[in-house]
């Protein structure tokens, strides 16, 4: 895939040396609001969540599927059944097919939904499975399975936040997911432990252990600031950590954008000043 010219490239792989049936060749572009670009082969499909696209070739054949396609076989009580997993993670009960009728090569591409990162995992050389937050899954090689991942531990479940219902990836092609703000890759030894706000838990191999911690003492828990539990990871395994969840993100926007935070909204005290000097001048 050439690179634009506009926009820089980065991590561009190539699956032509891999061999695989869920193989696709693809190029992540741009910084902050990155997008991640698909090329296809003729006949050759990739799956993404609804409305997630950017642009398409014109021989790009776009179909929507009850699920990830993986249940295309079986009844229709299964294929609910996937679904409604796919609910508790935050994703909706269909996805897009994209599938290259056409001659050559043909491009799609799928944007993130608000500012971080898109990592691409191969989850063949992952063991074939991964964990990630819920509602993180941006498109994949189609072949790939869309499931659910619950904690197993009762406390993890009632205090675990963001990190109870997660999503998992399976299957052995490329996997495009979205984290907020910045990643970290963590490499855990066996028996090494890592505290991690909830929310930051951004994904997991499927041996890492995942459990909750106490945040410290009374005091700290209380006007600490940092919550009431930490996550407490354990290796061995990979863990990928995000500097910005979505739910944080949204708070502060939230926060600033009431009247009594000071935003500059018409219902803020500086929009109402700024309202009463408008009059002013056109007066």
């Amino acid at each position: 895939m050439a690179p634009s010219s506009s926009v820089p490239g980065i991590g561009r792989r190539s699956a032509a040396s891999r061999g695989g049936a869920d193989e696709v060749e693809f190029e992540i572009k741009g910084h902050e609001m990155q997008f991640v670009e698909v090329e296809l082969d003729p006949g050759e499909s990739a799956i993404a969540e609804a409305g997630s696209m950017m642009f398409k070739d014109a021989s790009i054949h776009m179909d929507t599927i009850f699920g990830d396609g993986s249940q295309a076989s079986k009844g229709f009580g299964a294929k609910l059944w996937s679904a409604g997993k796919r609910l508790l993670t935050g994703e909706s009960l269909f996805m897009t097919a994209f599938t290259h009728q056409g001659q050559g090569k043909a491009r799609v591409a799928f944007a993130a939904p608000y500012p971080g990162s898109i990592q691409a995992f191969h989850l063949g050389e992952m063991g074939g499975a991964l964990v990630a937050q819920k509602d993180s899954f941006l498109a994949a090689a189609k072949g790939v399975t869309v499931g659910i991942h619950f904690q197993k531990r009762i406390m993890t479940g009632l205090f675990g936040g963001e990190g109870f219902i997660m999503q998992k990836l399976e299957g052995d092609g490329w996997a495009f997911v979205h984290f907020g703000g910045a990643i970290v890759e963590r490499t855990l030894a066996p028996g090494e432990v890592l505290h991690v706000d909830t929310g930051c838990v951004a994904a997991m191999t499927p041996d890492v252990d995942f459990d909750i911690v106490r945040a410290g003492s009374v005091k700290s828990m209380i006007f600490g600031g940092e919550g009431v539990f930490f996550a407490e990871i354990k290796g061995p395994g990979k863990v990928w950590l995000q500097s910005l969840p979505f739910s944080r993100l949204a708070g502060r926007i939230l926060a600033n954008s009431s009247p009594v935070a000071g935003g500059h909204g018409e219902g803020s005290v500086l929009g109402g000043l700024g309202g009463i000097f408008d009059g002013d001048n056109s007066s």
